[in-house]
């Protein structure tokens, strides 16, 4: 046994500096030279806004390639017509029975949920007719999400504003 004993403290020794041992953190990789550098919060809401008016342009003008490029792949829209995935959304774009001649939008708010996602807030209303139906006036959120450098739509939501 006393044989043994300084093999065994070897092992345990060899263990235990394998188990307390630790990483050495690596350094984050530098950004390639092709990245964009970061907006600030100034440009961001910019962007997200001017975004927000190009998904609406496309709504009044039932162009889907804004909805195809800018909406994320697994985005959820809730709406009249209960909770839809991007295809659905795109397919509705295209076939709604809507007549829009105008829209505005404003009191605009943006609020950082992380770093890579965004809430952007507002009020919009439109001049036309869904399905004979004047378009009520809504108030909306959108969750924008950062993918690969790129902002797109995860979930958009409306509220009819009670008259």
């Amino acid at each position: 046994m006393k044989k043994h004993l300084p093999l065994t403290a070897m092992l345990l020794l060899a263990f235990a500096s394998v188990c307390l041992a630790q990483t050495t953190p690596q350094p984050s990789p530098s950004p390639s030279p092709k990245a964009k550098p970061a907006m600030s919060k100034a440009q961001l809401r910019s962007h997200l806004i001017a975004t927000e008016r190009k998904f609406w342009d496309a709504w009044k003008n039932k162009d889907t390639k804004v909805f195809k490029s800018g909406l994320a792949a697994d985005s959820v829209m809730i709406g009249e017509s209960g909770i839809e995935g991007k295809e659905d959304s795109i397919k509705e774009i295209s076939t709604m029975p809507c007549d829009v001649k105008s829209y505005e939008l404003s009191d605009f708010k943006v609020t950082a949920i992380n770093s890579g996602a965004m809430l952007l807030t507002y009020k919009g209303s439109a001049v036309g007719t869904c399905a004979g139906t004047a378009i009520p006036t809504v108030w909306s959120s959108t969750v924008y999400v950062n993918r690969r450098g790129k902002w797109l739509a995860f979930s958009h939501q409306e509220t009819a504003v009670k008259p």
